[in-house]
């Protein structure tokens, strides 16, 4: 039975949870399984609105069992105040696994990535300072803390002695700072060590044969393609992979056991902190697209940066996930504007270029070259076959499918959960 992958195709905050409770009823696994609480979800139910950070969107669909996989860096506080928040609405929380190598963001993380962002001045990434950077640094220096850790108080204090070691020395002498004391954080870490427990567990193990006894398995990934750290706009990315590949790294199940990828796009396009963004506006059109389709951050509240629809952007997130279906989002904002400008290529030194650049410098002067399409003023968001929808609106639809190299196969007319048109059955 399939292993699906749904990935943000763009710079993120595509309505992925949107996608994911689309299958809700026909899935059995939700994973995450990369980034932290530094991006978030969310879901519409009915009249109740769910803002996720940490947890998987699958935890709001009964039946689904939700996993937080090794991949992903985990702020135990934030985690236990999402659940608690969600339990106070009646969601049953209780089916939540959370692997045993999955890495913990500590206070100093957290403590490190506001000072040193601060430090950067004005070559900022644009964070949002809670810790997710440290965290991977640290996995990757093997100073790392992992939530297996918390479970032998010897081995914890001993690496958290072992890390603050040299992260004192930065706060205090580069930082002024004070520094941070070891019993402190493992203090605090050891107060979540039981509660924790019962979730814990080796989930590679129960993905894998979860798979092997037919069940359909759904991941989930944090962040976008034009924010993974080997495949986005370096160095203003996020600290992890969040591309299809990071789906079999981030929860040890084989690359050759995923069939389908869902990549997410926006009708038109948005990004948060800094970074090139050729399509990026900076008049009323971009403040249209802002109000019209709420664009600020889930997790920080920051208003989002707003362009037009980027297909070189879909074609490359198409050939680097291999994406197997599009799911587009927030149609219906669209709905208004007499005529909609799509980026079909760049104009890079005064040449025409078909593909996003390789050189992160072309990109950053890459200027759109722009194809328009007319559009609509019908309210579409009672839309639920693509025939309903006015035929400006399916005109673009197909015009996007056929210049983002995979098939759009449903379509976001409205925020609420039915509020979608599906093309194609995305198991299929």
């Amino acid at each position: 039975m399939p292993a699906i992958v749904i990935i943000g195709a763009q710079w993120g905050d595509e309505g992925k949870g949107k996608a994911t409770d689309l299958l809700g009823s026909r899935i059995d696994y939700v994973v995450k399984f990369n980034g932290g609480n530094n991006a978030g979800h969310t879901v519409v139910v009915g009249d109740e609105k769910y803002a996720l950070h940490l947890l998987p969107s699958g935890i709001l669909s009964p039946g689904v069992i939700p996993v937080i996989a090794n991949g992903v860096v985990i702020d135990i506080e934030v985690l236990f105040d999402e659940l608690t928040a969600l339990v106070a609405r009646g969601v049953d929380v209780s089916r939540l696994l959370v692997s045993s190598n999955a890495h913990v963001i500590t206070q100093y993380h957290r403590t490190l990535d506001k000072v040193t962002e601060r430090f950067l001045g004005k070559r900022q990434i644009g964070t949002t300072g809670r810790g997710i950077g440290p965290a991977y640094a640290d996995k990757i220096n093997r100073v790392g803390i992992r939530i297996q850790d918390l479970f032998d108080e010897n081995i914890l204090r001993q690496k958290v002695e072992g890390a603050l070691h040299q992260k004192n020395h930065l706060l205090v002498k580069i930082y002024n700072r004070r520094a941070i004391q070891i019993d402190e954080i493992v203090d605090d870490l050891l107060a979540y060590a039981e509660r924790l427990r019962p979730m814990v567990a080796d989930t590679s193990l129960l993905l894998n044969q979860a798979l092997d006894a037919g069940k359909i398995v759904l991941f989930e990934g944090g962040q976008a393609t034009m924010l993974d750290v080997d495949h986005g706009t370096y160095p203003f990315v996020t600290s992890s992979n969040s591309t299809s590949g990071g789906a079999a790294t981030g929860s040890g199940v084989a690359p050759n056991r995923i069939d389908r990828v869902i990549g997410i796009v926006k009708a038109y396009t948005t990004r948060v902190g800094a970074g090139p963004f050729p399509t990026e506006l900076h008049d009323e059109s971009g403040e249209f697209l802002r109000s019209k389709g709420f664009e600020f951050g889930t997790t920080t509240g920051r208003p989002r940066r707003t362009g037009w629809y980027d297909a070189p952007i879909a074609r490359y997130s198409a050939r680097i996930n291999g994406v197997t279906d599009f799911v587009m989002t927030k149609l219906d904002v669209l709905t208004g504007l007499s005529v909609i400008p799509v980026c079909v290529a760049y104009e890079v030194d005064g040449k025409r270029v078909d593909e996003v650049p390789a050189s992160q410098s072309d990109f950053h002067h890459a200027k759109p070259i722009y194809e328009e399409f007319p559009g609509w003023e019908e309210d579409i968001t009672g839309a639920r076959t693509f025939e309903d929808l006015p035929a400006n609106a399916q005109s673009y639809v197909l015009a996007i499918e056929a210049m983002s190299g995979s098939r759009i196969s449903a379509i976001g007319v409205g925020p609420d959960r039915e509020a979608i048109i599906v093309r194609h059955d995305l198991l299929d």
